[in-house]
């Protein structure tokens, strides 16, 4: 059957023209009153859209539309909304350069808005608020992704509370997604060599406040129905699919920004999943400038910037080489190099042909800059990825931590938000960088700020009953079941809410292990405890499943459904609702498990108090007056003792702290410590985990750089790049030869403090030059355990000069520290290019 199609778009009267514009923003998603403005247009189909504004404004009647139009209180809230949001896009930003060159950011998801589903958790989410963080700061910064079909999954509990799965498809012509096309009319396309097939994407822009997301998507008649499957589901499929999506984020993602008259100088990749896109880079700049792949390579470099969110080898996406071969196997052609060289850029150790090809590995290779997500992420990241520079001390391997954090006015309640602004000022919402404005929490009053947290925990409570009664109506419950969900939970009790992925570590299960004593806390009239669960377990993940399972059936087999509730479908909507209105927010990971997670950190900024192992985010942020930490950072090789020992030190604090705090009420009925702990933790999490705060240290530690080095470069047509390649080829054909021949010092065996120390290095350079390497003399206080240095210093030798063949170096330290002293020198590259000296190899030790 041949079918013509096109689009049609609901017509809107004059007056409410600027709705169009509103409805295909997500500035709306953190801007309450203009989510206000759709709701009041008609709440029921508000509801029936699935909250999507696009669609709202679809299935609004004519007539309404119409009797809206002449309404003027409405066309006022609609003005000052539109008004405002005028002023954003033009407002003065934290960011004042030009935006000529971007920083192009590429990852697997985006969770922007409830209407816009392309996420599954937190990678997502903390993808979506850098993108809006990104347009409230003004920075040079696009998005790319992809335009999943279904997206993630939606999960369903049976009756017996066993998780299933559905993929309801996406209508993209009622979502803020709007096709691009090019000067000729025509929608924009791309593609993307896949083993000897072409496939074809169509480009989508998302608009964030004033920054741009670009998503791909392959489902068009063009290609055949395998390809148009490739941007169907997110994590789903097996690995050849994941192949193909990758390569079409990495390498069809620049191509994109190219169609599209984007030039991305900087790239950072949001986790392995788009480490390609340093092959297509390098690609690009040999076609263009005739370069070797050694010059091109050292031209990307400086300009590529690696975010890790993986503490465990097994998260990282490895491929095997025989589907390596099937996809790239004209690559090394292209490149001017070997297939072993091509398959070493993934290895750790390229000689191990048993080693499979890994995209954390060739992130890490392509980009002078990498971090981790949490201090903590950090430490972990550099012990799992050492042994791609050896001889490199541990703390000096070139990963630092930029630690997460969240966008505030997407993930504080409204009611907060409000509470916020009249306090705060408008400063709050104009400068967001201006992170010391959260130190006015103290001017809030102990009333206005239990009540408006009051409130939260109440909307919470109508929620999640309106959510079960769905359910069991699904599963079809008896009738009376359904009735018993008006006593579910209570609007006044202690509510405890856990919800996030259910991987095995998270171990959701934790609170389960002593029955006797969580009924105790759960059945007690007088201070009752009640909890609230959520979140999806990976469709392949039988383990997790059974977790959310094994809760389900904890409350029916010991009778207290109405305390113990699980919520299906975990998403940002319930997510918003969870992290306002509970009380405490509990995360038990196994450490060091957990990178950073984010949800916590919403949670803070909405008063909700942390109950959490100390890792991720709340190994550096735990303080005693704005939470609870589980145990004290302990690692355990027996994970049964662990989860022993952890559970009863949880049943601990819910005990004799948590509960006794939240029900100890002064005259007036308030819980003043408990609120004073609220004021506390707003405060220090709004400063410090505030999604401003890391896009300063993304800006100035990274992106700001990079931009800089892709300016340089440029500006020199390249000519520091390939004089880089040339030192490179020149150090590798030397470094054997280079040795440290003896080393003399003034030490004595016992020396005081303040006195002088002379060390003199003399080397066999072979044919490099005293400017072309670093000599340093690497020195510290030397452990009894070990016999190593640690908290070592680094101090720059000085070339003296030449005899002998020899070439003398010689520093002059005072002796500092007391204790047991040591040092040794150490030869490092040295090039006016480098942007640090620790390149794979290039260590050379006395």
């Amino acid at each position: 059957m041949n079918i013509s199609t096109y689009t049609v778009k609901p017509k809107l009267p004059a007056p409410l023209k600027p709705l169009e514009e509103i409805a295909r923003n997500l500035w709306l998603s953190w801007n309450y009153d203009a989510i206000q403005l759709f709701i009041r247009l008609d709440y029921d189909v508000w509801l029936q859209s699935q909250q999507s504004p696009v669609r709202t404004l679809g299935m609004v009647s004519q007539e309404r539309l119409a009797q809206t139009a002449k309404d003027d209180s409405y066309l006022a809230a609609l003005k000052e909304v539109y008004d405002r949001f005028q002023r954003y896009k033009k407002g003065e930003t934290w960011y004042r350069g030009g935006h000529k060159d971007v920083v192009a950011y590429f990852s697997m998801e985006y969770g922007m808005d409830t209407s816009l589903p392309i996420y599954s958790g937190g990678l997502g989410i903390l993808s979506g608020d850098h993108i809006k963080t990104s347009s409230d700061m003004g920075l040079p910064l696009v998005g790319i992704g992809f335009l999943y079909r279904q997206g993630y999954f939606k999960q369903m509990l049976n009756a017996d509370g066993y998780q299933q799965e559905s993929y309801p498809e996406n209508d993209w012509y009622n979502m803020p997604v709007e096709r691009k096309t090019g000067k000729d009319g025509q929608f924009l396309k791309i593609s993307v060599d896949l083993a000897g097939r072409q496939a074809i994407a169509q480009i989508w822009e998302v608009k964030v406040g004033c920054a741009s997301l670009y998503l791909l998507d392959t489902n068009i008649e063009e290609n055949a129905p395998d390809i148009r499957n490739i941007t169907a589901t997110l994590y789903g499929g097996d690995k050849e699919i994941r192949m193909q999506q990758e390569i079409l984020l990495g390498i069809g993602g620049v191509r994109a920004l190219r169609a599209l008259g984007i030039n991305p100088a900087a790239t950072h990749m949001n986790e392995g999943h788009a480490a390609f896109l340093g092959l297509e880079r390098i690609r690009e700049i040999m076609a263009d400038k005739n370069f070797t792949f050694e010059e091109a390579k050292e031209a990307v470099w400086p300009t590529n910037i690696f975010t890790t969110h993986t503490p465990v080898p097994a998260g990282n996406e490895r491929f095997d080489i025989a589907l390596m071969e099937k996809y790239f196997r004209n690559w090394p052609q292209v490149l001017g190099i070997s297939w072993k060289d091509f398959i070493g850029l993934g290895r750790i150790y390229p000689n191990d042909e048993h080693e499979t090809f890994c995209m954390t590995v060739l992130a890490l290779k392509l980009a002078a800059y990498a971090n981790g997500v949490a201090k903590l992420h950090g430490v972990v990241s550099r012990e799992m990825w050492k042994g791609l520079w050896p001889g490199v001390p541990l703390d000096e391997v070139p990963i630092a931590h930029v630690t997460n954090g969240v966008h505030p006015r997407t993930w504080v309640s409204s009611g907060m938000i409000e509470l916020l602004d009249r306090y705060f000022g408008p400063h709050f919402e104009n400068k967001p960088t201006d992170l010391a404005i959260w130190e006015r929490m103290e001017r809030i009053s102990d009333e206005e700020l239990w009540r408006t947290h009051e409130r939260r925990r109440e909307r919470l409570v109508a929620f999640v009953r309106d959510r079960i009664r769905e359910q069991y109506k699904r599963i079809g419950a008896v009738e009376h079941r359904i009735h018993q969900v008006e006593d579910a939970l209570s609007p006044y009790a202690l509510t405890l809410c856990f919800a996030r992925r259910f991987a095995t570590y998270k171990r959701g299960n934790l609170l389960l292990r002593d029955p006797e004593r969580l009924l105790r806390l759960v059945k007690d009239n007088d201070r009752p405890v009640q909890l609230i669960f959520a979140g999806k377990a990976h469709p392949h993940d039988m383990p997790g499943k059974e977790l959310i399972r094994e809760i389900i059936h904890f409350a029916e087999k010991y009778d207290v459904t109405s305390r113990i509730v699980f919520v299906e479908n975990y998403d940002m909507t319930v997510a918003k609702y969870l992290t306002s209105g509970g009380d405490v927010w509990l995360n038990t990971p196994r450490r060091p498990m957990e990178a950073s997670g984010t949800s916590g950190m919403k949670a803070a900024m909405n008063g909700v108090l942390n109950c959490s192992i100390m890792d991720g985010w709340w190994d550096e942020a735990y303080q005693p007056e704005i939470g609870w930490a589980i145990g004290n950072g302990e690692q355990y090789e027996d994970e049964k003792l662990q989860d022993d020992v952890e559970s009863k030190a949880l049943y601990d604090l819910l005990e004799r702290d948590i509960v006794p705090m939240f029900y100890q009420r002064s005259r007036d009925g308030l819980p003043r410590e408990w609120i004073k702990r609220m004021k506390d933790c707003m405060r220090i999490i709004g400063q410090s985990m505030s999604c401003h705060r890391m896009l300063m240290d993304y800006s100035n530690m990274f992106y700001f750089p990079a931009l800089k080095n892709y300016r340089r470069l440029v500006k020199d047509d390249y000519a520091e790049a390939k004089s880089l390649a040339a030192y490179f080829v020149k150090l590798q054909q030397s470094w054997d030869s280079l040795k440290i021949v003896k080393l003399e010092s003034n030490a004595r065996p016992v020396m005081q403090r303040g006195d002088m120390l002379t060390v003199t290095a003399y080397l066999d350079m072979g044919h490099m030059l005293p400017n072309e390497l670093q000599v340093e003399l690497y020195h510290g206080t030397v452990s009894n355990q070990n016999d190593e240095i640690t908290g070592a210093r680094r101090t720059e030798m000085r070339w003296i000069k030449t005899g002998n063949n020899l070439n003398l170096y010689q520093v002059r330290i005072e002796c500092a520290d007391t204790g047991k002293q040591g040092h040794t020198v150490r030869i490092l590259p040295k090039h006016d290019a480098l942007i640090h000296p620790y390149r794979s190899g290039f260590i050379k030790w006395a």
